[in-house]
């Protein structure tokens, strides 16, 4: 038995939203265009066998029927519960070798991990079935995230293994591909950031100021939605402009940063259209909404106030089969 089969998937960062998906309000995430790589070969011997330099994990090789027990190295953690999940829902008899390579750098907070989930269980799914079902991809890139102890909305996931712009609610309850791909640009910070830490520090607040904290989500709600149709429309300014009220509102959460304000002012100083942090917060990557008119000025901008502009697409493709 030696089929092999090699898979793709993006990154993400999300556009409004942030924080209040957690609590299993809604959110848009754009898919950007820094992808990792997958390649699952299937195997007589029932073993798992994992190279992914990136991570430092190199020669690794574990019995099938051990997945998911005992010291897993860090880098090793999400390929196999994501596999430990699949081989529980679709037995093969043997077993897999695993190699992955990244595009991502782990400065920038794109999701790298549930990238790395998303495509191994899609390589896994071509080589055992030659075909990829991105909702079973979702569902089982989730549970095994939860096997790891992750809060986490699935946000990540669902970007990885869907692409494009979506609309998406915590766990899966909706992941909704838009056919709008507003022009994004992003501005990282310098400043990286433990997201874990920052979310256990809103839902601190949240304890403490829980109708408080109720009414900022519900708010942000209506931004989400109020941007979801405003795309759909092809409206960039009302777009923008919830962008910008998502921004002041994640900024009560307690998750802005000098840093990350100064590069905001200064992306819509230069004429964007809406600009706001994205993801945790202090730190991290900024996004901003432009024109192609206004994209060099903000650019130069952002680079001016101290940032630095990742030139990379965003409403990249998902998941996706390699030659």
């Amino acid at each position: 038995m030696s089929h092999v089969a090699a898979v793709s998937a993006p990154g993400k960062l999300v556009v409004l939203g942030d924080h209040a998906v957690v609590y299993g309000h809604p959110a848009l995430v754009t898919a950007v265009g820094q992808r990792l790589r997958a390649e699952v070969t299937l195997l007589d011997d029932p073993v798992l066998e994992l190279d992914a330099p990136d991570v430092g994990v190199t020669g690794y090789r574990k019995p099938l029927a051990q997945l998911g027990e005992g010291d897993i190295p860090k880098g090793a953690k999400s390929v196999e519960l994501a596999l430990r999940r699949f081989i529980a829902a679709h037995p093969i008899k043997g077993g897999m070798r695993v190699r992955t390579s990244s595009e991502f750098s782990a400065s920038f907070g794109f999701g790298s991990s549930g990238a790395s989930a998303v495509c191994v269980l899609g390589a896994a799914m071509q080589a055992a079935e030659g075909a990829i079902d991105r909702r079973r991809v979702f569902d089982l890139a989730y549970q095994s995230v939860k096997d790891a102890g992750s809060s986490g909305s699935g946000i990540d996931l669902a970007a990885s293994a869907y692409g494009g712009l979506l609309y998406f609610v915590t766990g899966g309850k909706a992941i909704e591909p838009l056919t709008a791909a507003p022009p994004f640009l992003i501005g990282y910070t310098g400043v990286k950031v433990d997201t874990g830490t920052i979310v256990a520090e809103v839902k601190a607040r949240a304890d403490a100021y829980p109708a408080v904290i109720d009414g900022i989500s519900r708010q942000i709600t209506s931004l989400v939605e109020m941007a979801k149709a405003a795309a759909m429309k092809g409206d960039l300014r009302v777009f923008g402009d919830a962008m910008n009220f998502n921004q002041g509102l994640l900024e009560s959460l307690g998750v802005g940063s000098t840093k990350l304000s100064q590069l905001i002012f200064a992306a819509r100083e230069a004429g964007a259209l809406g600009a706001k942090l994205s993801g945790a917060g202090k730190g991290d990557c900024m996004i901003a909404l432009v024109t192609p008119e206004r994209r060099a000025a903000v650019a130069s901008a952002i680079t001016a106030a101290g940032g630095t502009v990742i030139d990379i697409p965003c409403n990249a493709e998902g998941l996706r089969v390699e030659s």
